[in-house]
Parts: structure tokens; C-alpha cells; sequence
């Protein structure tokens, strides 16, 4: 059944939170970044293929380790968010929104009437399959869900007031990969170019009262996120933990033959 989502109400009070992508499939990577105190995952249906009875069992184990599951959806698509928020997700994170319309679309997609036109069935998940009251389920849903939109092209830059403008939106990702190729630098991300445009996004996204959300590689780099403002901050994923683990290890073993 849908719950308090209790990242929204942190970030509301200006804290920070921190989260993690989620790409393998075995929910025992779930358990471990709940274990580990993590606040909340993001399910990555974007790079990953998941079908929706996996993204469930992951969203299953997050709610048992008091993490909120958020899930990257493939595209913004009406049905698409509707099957994710239904499984029982807190939020959507949705790549590629490069207008207002854009931003609008997600927000008729995720809440219910009065505020958009979200697919109407209680009997699934996220509504207790049918055991929630009706009016209840609507006015929760519509409050704890989240509308993380991702800004991570020129045009979306651009374009950035009008996105900032739709009340419903929570939180403004910044993803620096997917800048660096719309700036021409692609995989350049400590670019000039992607570092003054992240700077510019940074102050007009704050100045509008909106979160601001970014992916770090590390501790040290979301430490710094912090201090800047950032509050809503994913540290690399669970495959990229396990990687750059190993490859520390396995140089660590070279040195000291």
C-alpha cells in the first residue's frame, strides 16, 4: 500500500538525502543498500531491461529496509509511469524533459483528479489491491508521490523557467553525462562548458524553490554536491560500487608485488 514517503518531507525541510541507482535485477543488492543506510533507490528501467514484476520485488525489499523506491522510467509515456506508480513506487524519475509540456505530460500522468488524469483502478499494489479506501488512497498518492524530472540537454536548459513553472515538479535532475554530449563534449563532464551550465541550472533551479538532484561518483564529489545546495543526491549504483570495489582491490594486490 502506498506510504509516507519520508525523502519528500525531508527535502521539503531543506535536508539532503541520499540514494543510489539500482540496475541489478537480484533484490539481495536492494537488502544491502538498505542495510547499509541508504534513503532511497532509484529503480534504473531507463538503462536497464526490467520487467514489472522484478521492478516489484525491488520495490518489495526497499519498503522492508524503510527506503522509498523511486523509479527511472524508460520514457516519459502515460502508461509506462501509470505501471510503475501502480507497483507502488514513491516517485518517478523521468529522462529527457526538455519542455514545459514535457513536465506538464508527467504531472497528468502521476497524480489523480483534480490535479491530473492518472489512470483510475484501485485494485492494483500501490492501493492495497482494493483494500484502501478510495478517497483516502487518491489524497495520498497525490501528496507522497514524487516528479523528479531530469535536465540534461541544451534544450531543457533552455527551457528550464518553464519546466521549473509546473507546480507539481519536486525535484530538477541534473544528469552531466547526457550534458556533456548535448554541449559537444561528450564524456566530459568536468568540462568548462558542463560546469557552467550545471552552475546556471543550479541557481535558477533553487531560486524557484525546487530540489535540486544530482549523480555523484563518490562520497568525497556528493559531500561537495552538499555544500553547494544539492540535496537530492543518487552516489553511483550498485553495479558501479561493485566495480570500482574491485578494481581497487585488484590495483591495491598489483602494487604490492
Amino acid at each position: 500500500m502506498i506510504k509516507e514517503n519520508f525523502i519528500k518531507n525531508k527535502l521539503e525541510e531543506g535536508d539532503s538525502v541520499i540514494g543510489t541507482f539500482v540496475k541489478m535485477a537480484d533484490s539481495s543488492s536492494v537488502e544491502i543498500m538498505g542495510m547499509a543506510g541508504f534513503d532511497f533507490i532509484v529503480i534504473d528501467s531507463e538503462h536497464v531491461g526490467f520487467n514489472i514484476e522484478t521492478i516489484t520485488h525491488l520495490i518489495r525489499t526497499a519498503e522492508l529496509y524503510q527506503m522509498v523506491p523511486i523509479i527511472r522510467v524508460k520514457r516519459n509515456e502515460k502508461t509506462e509511469i501509470l505501471q510503475a506508480l501502480d507497483c507502488g513506487a514513491l516517485g518517478v524519475q523521468v529522462p529527457n524533459v526538455d519542455t514545459h509540456t514535457d513536465a506538464k505530460n508527467i504531472v497528468q500522468s502521476t497524480k489523480y483528479d483534480p490535479i491530473g488524469s492518472r489512470g483510475f483502478a484501485p485494485s492494483h499494489r500501490a492501493a492495497g489491491f482494493g483494500m484502501m479506501n478510495i478517497k483516502e488512497y487518491v489524497e495520498l498518492t497525490n501528496k507522497e508521490t514524487m516528479i523528479i524530472c531530469h535536465c540534461e540537454t541544451v534544450e531543457s536548459i533552455n527551457n528550464i523557467e518553464e519546466i521549473l513553472s509546473e507546480k507539481e515538479v519536486d525535484v530538477v535532475f541534473i544528469g552531466p553525462m547526457d550534458l556533456s554530449q548535448s554541449l559537444g563534449v561528450i564524456g566530459e563532464s568536468d568540462h568548462p562548458k558542463v560546469k557552467a551550465a550545471i552552475t546556471q541550472v543550479v541557481k535558477k533551479i533553487k531560486a524557484a524553490g525546487k530540489v535540486v538532484g544530482m549523480v555523484a561518483p563518490n562520497a568525497k564529489v556528493a559531500r561537495e554536491y552538499i555544500n553547494m545546495g544539492v540535496q537530492y543526491v543518487t552516489i553511483s549504483s550498485d553495479q558501479g560500487m561493485i566495480a570500482n570495489l574491485g578494481q581497487s582491490i585488484i590495483q591495491q594486490l598489483k602494487d604490492t608485488k
